[in-house]
């Protein structure tokens, strides 16, 4: 095992100099302007399974997409971890666009479906078991459980997707100027593709602002 990991390591820094040196082969000031600073357009919300490669699937450059990844990609109205990266990326970058992009075969949507303890995981599964409830009457009327269980991931990013469209900091900047946007996407793993959920974001801020809107009633 300890001779595997070595290996590992090993091919890790080796891809690592093999990468700066096509990156400064094409362009001999590449890493000095990627120290300069970024400026994304879009912040990515994805889920940390290992096969959720954001810019790459993208294909996105360095500097390009501002990254956020946890399980099942929520945004949580108590984990700051999440909140800190939305109000750094639309307060401070300006982000254009806000992503939040699931993927089908989701091991912690599929936990969610599960009746079962899971010890820590049990507070971070719930707010997904949070969404089957908000939606159980559609989820419950598909009698194919793959289908469920696609519809749900489908579901938890457009609830996400809410989440996002709920804090201070999205509200602020989108009666300011109208951004950023706010999309919901799937990654569909079997084929490669990025699936577009069509989600009518200022459908839904017009819906939810009786009770979440920031600004003052006269």
């Amino acid at each position: 095992m300890a001779k595997q990991e070595n290996n590992f390591y090993a091919q890790v820094f080796a891809n690592n100099r093999k990468w700066i040196a096509d990156k400064l082969a094409g362009d001999k000031d590449y890493f000095k302007r990627l120290a300069l600073g970024q400026n994304p357009e879009i912040l990515f919300i994805g889920c940390s399974d290992s096969r959720v490669a954001a810019e790459e699937l993208m294909g996105a450059q360095p500097g390009e997409v501002f990254v956020h990844r946890n399980i099942s990609n929520v945004v949580g109205s108590t984990d700051l971890n999440a909140l800190s990266v939305v109000e750094y990326a639309i307060g401070t970058l300006q982000v254009k666009h806000v992503v939040v992009c699931g993927h089908y075969g989701c091991g912690g949507v599929k936990a969610a479906l599960e009746p079962q303890d899971l010890g820590l995981l049990n507070p971070w599964l719930r707010q997904i078991r949070d969404v089957y409830r908000l939606h159980r009457a559609e989820l419950d009327a598909i009698a194919d459980a793959q289908k469920r269980y696609d519809r749900l991931v489908e579901l938890n990013v457009e609830e996400q997707c809410i989440n996002v469209i709920k804090t201070a900091v999205f509200q602020k900047s989108f009666l300011k100027d109208r951004t950023p946007s706010v999309q919901a996407w799937v990654f569909d793993m079997a084929t490669g593709q990025l699936v577009d959920l069509h989600f009518n974001f200022e459908q839904r801020l017009e819906e939810i602002r009786q009770i979440y809107d920031l600004r003052p009633r006269h």
